[in-house]
């Protein structure tokens, strides 16, 4: 059989090739036997395609006024043979939408499926030189925003104001896109790790976690740093060291054949020592490339060794509710000997 790609991820990280999202039906149908790719897509891209397609495809087209059914029929006839096939097919569960499930089966009735995302994302989850390139200038670009924004930090300033800041930092620093809406949290807000910018201001004693990421010709960066709205109280100052020891703790035990588990075992062990593992309330960090959250996942039970080239990040924190939160990030890759990390920028405490 084989596979049915929609304009995701997976097609990108494949062919390079990128779709403004719709609804105009777009397959690249992929036989397992080796044969040609053939893409089904609306007439409107085919050039486009045609011109940028890294590898010899087919391509049946539709046009808005014929809908895409009987190109789709035609699609898969051409890549899989007439009728229903009798194996499945490999989709993208997290990716597909209903839309192209719908088209699929309606064209090929009692259409079995596979979960063509583990092979993918294991291809994907080895990062070559060309690739870290990229991320590595992913990363100077984030860095180098962050810098800006810092730089222009003020008590009295609200979390959106210092968002928006940021993210025309991020823009003006080279990057095509950010990897996420970045985060502001402040003071109390600080004790969710998944906190929503706010109008809250920005006080003396606040700690202020940022988390953001620069995205750089279809690869990601992502970093979080905790700073202090003036010099912060002796039991922030002492728990803003507990993360950042379990920040070099999980990057200490990067290496070949580590897995994520180990990694979050490390750096998790330096906060339960301190008291506060209950404070400490998601993994240690997940996997990044062409996307922000890929594998490999840096937690309990990832027990798949990482190979050279495999990016992730290690981000510990320690969120106490109404009251603080740190976390402190940092994009990892491992090496043929060790491991090495892609961010530079300072981890101790800045206060402004």
């Amino acid at each position: 059989m084989g596979a049915a790609l929609m304009p995701a991820t997976n097609l990108a990280y494949l062919t390079g090739l990128r779709f403004h999202p719709g609804k105009r039906l777009t397959l690249l149908l992929v036989p397992a036997n080796g044969a040609t790719p053939v893409m089904v897509l609306p007439q409107l891209e085919l050039e486009r395609v045609r011109a940028s397609a890294p590898f010899p495809m087919r391509y049946v087209t539709w046009s808005d006024d014929t809908g895409p059914s009987a190109a789709l029929a035609a699609g898969m006839e051409a890549a899989f043979g007439a009728g229903t096939p009798d194996k499945p097919l490999a989709v993208e569960p997290a990716a597909m939408r209903l839309l192209e499930l719908r088209a699929l089966e309606a064209v090929a009735p009692g259409l079995r499926t596979a979960d063509v995302d583990p092979l993918l994302s294991e291809l994907r989850m080895v990062k070559d030189t060309a690739e870290l390139d990229l991320m590595e200038r992913a990363v100077a670009i984030i860095e180098q925003a962050l810098r800006v924004a810092l730089d222009q930090v003020r008590p009295g300033m609200s979390e959106r104001a210092l968002s928006r800041m940021l993210s025309d930092a991020i823009f003006a620093a080279g990057a095509d896109g950010e990897s996420f809406a970045n985060i502001v949290a402040s003071g109390p807000n600080a004790a969710n790790p998944h906190h929503e910018n706010s109008e809250r201001l920005l006080q003396a004693g606040d700690l202020v976690i940022i988390d953001c990421g620069a995205i750089y010709r279809g690869y990601h960066s992502d970093i979080t740093r905790t700073i202090a709205i003036g010099e912060p109280d002796a039991e922030a100052r002492r728990i803003y060291e507990i993360v950042l020891a379990a920040n070099e703790a999980g990057r200490a035990a990067a290496r070949p054949g580590v897995t994520g588990a180990a990694i979050d075992a490390a750096a998790r062990a330096v906060i339960e020592a301190a008291g506060y593992g209950a404070a400490f309330v998601h993994r240690t960090g997940h996997g990044l490339g062409t996307e922000t959250h890929e594998l490999p996942n840096i937690v309990a039970g990832s027990d798949t060794p990482l190979a050279p080239g495999t990016v992730f990040t290690v981000e510990p924190g320690i969120y106490l509710s109404g009251r603080l939160g740190v976390r402190i990030e940092d994009d990892v890759v491992i090496t043929a000997d060790g491991s090495r990390t892609l961010t530079s920028f300072p981890r101790e405490l800045i206060v402004v």
